[in-house]
């Protein structure tokens, strides 16, 4: 096999936003104001920025190093680190897979929305109108009657700007998609904050939001809640950052751009609480009720409150809607991209096959799944698969690969490697915090889940349906990790590889 450069991002900036893509998205959004809401306010800022100094950042320097010393996929770095350990990188790189069929749902979703806030298709009561008329939820997650054809379309839309961006590769679709949205999102952002922070009632939101529950501190809730709001933020153990590593020319400043990544990020989610917070204490003050009314996290915050906020405001809410769920629309787009690229990297480097041909391909088989969450019962399956991903698949990867990479492939290895191109340098404290502290800390929010995994049902679910749509996905994720791990790699792919990082026999150019 005639031997051919990888593909490369055409830039250090064109990288940075494009990591910070992957990591900026719908949770960003909904799920942290809600969290800093939920865990004591201003208070959750102490457990949030530790977890961003003792996991966030050292995690994200290893997956920077990692994708970059051995350039490859996630699952071709570990098999070239220690050829017993390619199963782990399966497990992260289907975890995406998974969530790339429901993700693209959430996304269509925001794209009808967008094109409701236009005239308030939504009407008075936005709760009856997204359960009942927009999504026809059924009774129960069974249940799944038949599908709603203006979210089909939607969602069809959604996959084929995933497939043209990844089909175009690294440079010519990743990086440009992203040097265009991340600015768009943020003017987006910029728009929504200033206008949250100056209604009438804003502060009513923001003194919920900020003033600090001291004694929140010490429930070690709050504490798990932190780690793992960073953990998913950062885009952590979910393939992406590791492939998109993979991509970067030999000199970067690896430790830098981590810090970059991790800050811009944590920055954006923290900005936007603010708007968000200001916008429901706006809200709770038009109907004379308190913020804690209001207030809420997840799909129920997007899609019920947020319309009934801007349907509050008339006319400039028409204009306020359209650039909310165009922000959602732009946040979600660059995740679902990455997670897209990370699956069919994966692929290509261990088939050989055309990026052209494994990115078509996966893009039909999550869209043909994709439609299962656009049933009755999508969003009875969506919560409880994403619940169990997120709460076991991307923890425990994310604890599997700081055990294996700091004990058996090294730590030390990877600083030497990162501080010897990066002009700030990582002491060996990093070392520690890779061999105990991060593991110690994922592992025990494992635990902790588990524990509470039986003590009552999650979301009031029936154990039969958590067993099917939740345990079932984690078996076929892990069964499908190692039945792949088996299957013959295409010739040069892992013997080839000089471990230094030099270019090696039979790689084939991916972007």
């Amino acid at each position: 096999m005639a031997k051919q450069k990888r593909g490369q991002w055409g830039s250090k900036m064109g990288f940075l936003l494009a990591v910070i893509g992957s990591a900026v998205g719908l949770g960003n959004i909904w799920r942290y104001p809600y969290m800093l809401y939920k865990n004591g306010g201003g208070a959750f800022l102490i457990p949030y920025f530790t977890a961003i100094l003792v996991a966030g950042i050292p995690v994200l320097i290893l997956e920077y190093g990692f994708g970059h010393k051995f350039r490859g996929s996630t699952p071709m770095s570990f098999a070239r680190a220690h050829k017993g350990l390619e199963w782990i990188g399966w497990i992260p790189t289907f975890a995406a897979f998974v969530i790339m069929t429901f993700y693209s749902v959430i996304l269509g979703w925001a794209v009808n929305y967008f094109v409701y806030a236009f005239d308030f298709s939504w009407g008075e009561n936005t709760k009856e109108f997204f359960f009942k008329d927009f999504l026809n939820i059924s009774e129960g997650a069974f249940t799944l009657g038949g599908f709603q054809f203006d979210i089909m379309v939607t969602v069809i839309v959604v996959w084929l700007i995933n497939w043209f961006v990844t089909y175009k590769g690294v440079s010519g679709g990743i990086e440009k998609l992203n040097k265009v949205l991340i600015p768009t999102l943020l003017i987006l952002m910029a728009v929504v904050v200033v206008k949250g922070v100056t209604l009438p009632g804003a502060t009513k939101g923001l003194n919920v939001l900020f003033t600090p529950k001291w004694e929140r501190l010490a429930d070690i809730s709050v504490w798990r809640d932190a780690f793992g709001q960073v953990f998913f933020s950062l885009s952590l153990a979910l393939a992406a950052i590791i492939t998109y590593a993979s991509y970067l020319p030999k000199k970067t400043d690896l430790n830098n751009s981590a810090m970059i990544t991790a800050f811009a990020n944590c920055g954006f989610e923290f900005f936007a609480a603010i708007g968000i917070f200001g916008i429901l204490g706006f809200m709770a003050t038009s109907q004379g009720v308190d913020v804690t009314e209001v207030a809420g996290g997840g799909v129920g915050l997007a899609f019920v409150v947020f319309p009934k906020v801007f349907l509050t405001m008339g006319g400039i809410g028409k204009v306020l809607g359209v650039i909310f769920f165009l922000a959602i629309i732009t946040a979600g787009l660059t995740s679902s991209v990455s997670l897209l690229e990370a699956f069919s990297s994966s692929v290509i480097d261990k088939t050989g096959k055309s990026r052209k041909k494994i990115v078509t391909i996966t893009s039909i088989v999550c869209l043909s799944i994709s439609l299962l969450y656009v049933t009755g019962a999508g969003l009875y399956i969506l919560d409880i698969v994403d619940h169990f991903l997120n709460s076991y698949i991307v923890i425990g990867t994310g604890m599997l690969e700081a055990i294996t990479i700091g004990w058996i492939i090294r730590a030390d290895m990877i600083r030497k490697h990162n501080n010897a191109i990066s002009i700030v340098k990582v002491g060996k404290w990093w070392n520690l915090v890779i061999k105990f502290i991060a593991p110690l800390v994922l592992g025990g929010i494992l635990v902790l889940s588990i524990i509470d995994e039986f003590k009552v049902n999650y979301g009031d679910y029936p154990t039969n349906a958590l067993l099917i749509y939740g345990v079932g996905t984690i078996v076929a994720v892990l069964v499908l990790s190692f039945i792949t791990d088996r299957l013959p790699w295409r010739k040069g792919a892992i013997e080839g590889f000089a471990t230094q990082g030099s270019d090696y026999k039979g790689e084939k150019e991916e972007g």
